[in-house]
């Protein structure tokens, strides 16, 4: 997002970004996470450990992808896989954005590790501190000639901005009070505990984040990083608030825009922002992530994912001899249940053992199983060129055609 230097003068002290979090209709709040608190915990248990393991690493390419592309900073997703094996475009501006997305799922894989190491909850993951790292984790794996940006500008990794500024209409914290607005975010967002206020507090920090813009450039990706962190307790890194916020940007900004509304009258809540604001924006940001936690959750009914597996094997078929339709079962076990031997795999296609050596040969070179050694037991795995019949609409802008390598 562009922004100007300014002189201002208007915030300078925490209680004009009050309330941090709603302070009415809470229960109704709460009504409204419950779902996708239970449809996101179902989903933890759809398939095999393994299985979510692929998909994790899916939907942390799809993160960067989509947080680069809210910035107008995205590169097809197929240049991703390709950075993901050190291949870069000829093309300086692809190469450069496609280190700037393996910066981010880096970044992301980082904070996951030290959430896990460190068994830190939602409350300690909203602090300041978790931003500021995210920031520097970010931005540090980047040289300097990518971290400038189009006006000459060099981020600098989790520093805080040094000037006032104007984003668009709003006008930011100045920046020597910068130190007193996180501290009342820390107040505030590290007492977070439970599950009812998890999805209001993380849209709520989401905002407050944005509203103070503490870095002078890299505000939404880290705020993005940090709320996709917030969530990783209770999503396991299984879905994706990114996709859903990139998929209709505008609305995304103009919530924000909505949010950064001061006080209304006296029924709208008693801080200086109006409460009724920062509850829509919240109402919203629970809505997408339960459209994006339905959605997977769907995918992943196993009838439904066998008859797409067998979909994809009759489709390859027709073109390969070696996608055989005695594949299908094998396949939806390992998905469902997996990993399972090499030995079991070809057992259990019924072919002769040179055919379903051969067979197992293909679909491991095609990326479908994915294993650790030439002896190790195989997994499920989703590669970009089976997303369109596996998981249909989760990743549409992979099928589409690459015109930028």
């Amino acid at each position: 997002m562009s922004i100007r230097s300014t002189t201002i003068r208007q915030y300078t002290q925490p209680h004009q970004f009050e309330p941090l979090l709603p302070q009415t209709e809470l229960e109704a709040l709460a009504a409204r996470s419950r779902p996708v608190v239970e449809m996101a915990l179902a989903l933890r248990k759809a398939l095999s450990p393994a299985t979510l393991a692929s998909l994790r690493e899916l939907v942390r390419a799809m993160n960067s992808y989509y947080s680069n592309t809210i910035e107008g900073q995205g590169t097809h997703p197929a240049n991703i896989a390709r950075a993901l094996r050190a291949e870069f475009s000829e093309q300086a501006g692809i190469a450069q954005r496609q280190r700037i997305a393996l910066a981010h799922i880096a970044a992301e894989r980082k904070l996951e590790a030290r959430i896990a190491i460190d068994g830190l909850q939602e409350g300690a993951i909203l602090r300041p501190e978790f931003l500021l790292t995210a920031h520097r984790m970010l931005y540090g794996q980047l040289a300097e000639a990518d971290r400038r940006t189009e006006d000459g500008h060099v981020v600098a990794p989790g520093e805080l901005r040094r000037e006032d500024v104007a984003v668009g209409r709003h006008q930011p914290p100045a920046h020597a009070a910068l130190p007193a607005f996180l501290t009342r975010m820390d107040e505030v967002y590290g007492r977070v505990t439970g599950l009812d206020p998890v999805l209001y507090a993380v849209a709520s920090a989401h905002h407050r984040a944005a509203w103070v813009h503490p870095f002078r450039d890299g505000n939404g990706r880290a705020c993005r990083l940090q709320t996709h962190c917030a969530l990783y307790p209770l999503s396991q890194g299984l879905w994706s608030v990114n996709r859903g916020l990139a998929r209709d940007r505008e609305t995304y900004y103009a919530m924000l825009d909505h949010a950064d509304m001061v006080r209304q009258g006296d029924l709208d809540g008693r801080g200086n922002l109006s409460e009724r604001a920062l509850r829509e924006w919240c109402e919203y940001f629970i809505d997408v992530c339960a459209d994006q936690v339905r959605f997977l959750a769907q995918m992943f009914e196993l009838e439904g994912l066998k008859g797409r597996i067998a979909d994809l094997v009759h489709l390859r078929g027709r073109k390969d001899k070696a996608y055989d339709e005695s594949l299908v079962m094998p396949l939806y076990v390992t998905a469902s249940a997996g990993p399972i031997t090499r030995g079991q795999f070809q057992r259990m296609t019924g072919m002769p053992e040179r055919t379903a050596r051969r067979a197992l040969a293909r679909l491991l070179k095609d990326g479908l199983l994915v294993s650790e050694s030439d002896k190790a037991p195989v997994s499920f795995n989703f590669p970009l060129d089976t997303l369109n019949i596996l998981l249909p609409n989760l990743y549409p802008e992979a099928a589409t055609t690459n015109l930028e390598f």
